[in-house]
């Protein structure tokens, strides 16, 4: 079920500060993106606690990618964003496992993972190579999946790209109101060239 992984309400954290609700606002239209079926059933995403946190991972780098590019005037709401996802993880990793141990070396794995997801799809987007963003979502979004299909993998590079695009023409303001744009996920066979 994605609520074990997301959360059944990822609008309520605890310690709320002043200007949370925007960041909740993000992190929820980013939570709504990764839980979209076409990724698993048309994109080919496993429909698993992996896949799941892969596509949280990817979205919530559109996201930071968009904000970073703001940096001075977003810096405190990608604090915020960053804040309340990282409950929100910690939620659902105690949730499904035993011991405050357990739970916290869990959770630094993951954040890790985290942090070198969004280097390999900062770098992927960077390259020259449009097959460099491919590799990055084989190994990282299709990583359980023994021969993902190539297609599938293209069609993800394109709607990355597409986002990116789509949240660069999006106005801050918009962002800093909790506005958060993706592209349509499609199928490969629903490509355009």
């Amino acid at each position: 079920m994605l609520t074990r992984l997301f959360g059944s309400n990822p609008l309520k954290t605890p310690g709320d500060r002043r200007g949370d609700e925007v960041a909740r606002r993000l992190y929820e239209g980013l939570v709504a993106q990764a839980r979209d079926p076409r990724f698993y059933t048309g994109l080919g995403v496993p429909d698993s606690v992996d896949g799941r946190f892969e596509l949280l991972a990817l979205h919530s780098f559109l996201v930071f990618h968009r904000l970073r590019a703001d940096r001075a005037a977003t810096e405190d709401l990608a604090q915020r964003l960053f804040d309340i996802m990282a409950f929100h993880l910690d939620q659902s990793v105690r949730a499904s496992g035993p011991g405050e141990l357990g739970s916290a070396k869990r959770l630094r794995a993951m954040g890790e993972a985290l942090m070198g997801r969004y280097r390999a799809y900062e770098a992927g987007m960077a390259a020259r190579e449009p097959q460099a963003l491919e590799e990055a979502l084989r190994r990282n979004l299709f990583g359980t999946v023994p021969s993902p299909d190539p297609l599938q993998v293209a069609a993800l590079a394109a709607y990355v790209r597409r986002s990116v695009a789509a949240s660069a023409g999006q106005p801050i303001t918009a962002l800093q109101g909790g506005e958060v744009v993706f592209a349509e996920p499609c199928p490969p066979d629903a490509q355009t060239a």
